[in-house]
């Protein structure tokens, strides 16, 4: 539903922060998501040879990192499909379970779908597969919008 080339021009996020590959379905209450996991990415950049399996396990926080992007994805969808002027901001996470670690080679699949939305703040849930099986859960994850100025540092006054 999304192209690569969509899913960047969605979100701000840049290489090597862009976490989200492509997007399979989406309407206003879900999404999914596809994140492959490589050999070819930074943080594997500096593991000793030979690696073991342990080593090779794509990060926690970066499964997470890639399913709340999924989530901002949909999140923009709902703010009118555009989030100019405003930054998105992750507000608190709850019911997170990781239940096997991705490898590369996974293709991991996201499931994101909205459980409460009440202004620009917005509460997600789902969860990650792997072939199927289950990788992570998400009970909760709250997400807002709030106007980019308001949250710029305040302008220093100059005295004469």
């Amino acid at each position: 539903m999304l192209s690569p080339a969509e899913v960047r021009a969605t979100l701000p996020h840049r290489y090597p922060m862009l976490l989200v590959d492509r997007v399979l379905e989406m309407d206003d209450e879900r999404i999914r998501a596809v994140k492959a996991v490589t050999l070819n990415e930074p943080w594997y950049a500096r593991l000793a040879e030979p690696a073991g399996q342990d080593e090779l396990a794509y990060p926690d926080f970066l499964l997470v990192e890639s399913w709340t992007q999924t989530a901002g994805i949909l999140a923009t969808r709902l703010a009118g499909g555009t989030a100019e002027g405003q930054v998105m901001l992750f507000g608190s996470m709850s019911g997170i379970e990781f239940h096997r670690r991705a490898q590369p080679g996974d293709l991991v699949e996201h499931h994101v779908r909205l459980g409460v939305a009440v202004n620009d703040t917005m509460i997600f849930e789902g969860e990650s597969t792997v072939g199927g099986a289950p990788l992570l859960t998400v009970g909760r994850i709250t997400m807002a919008f709030r106007p980019g100025e308001t949250l710029a540092p305040p302008v220093p006054q100059l005295t004469p």
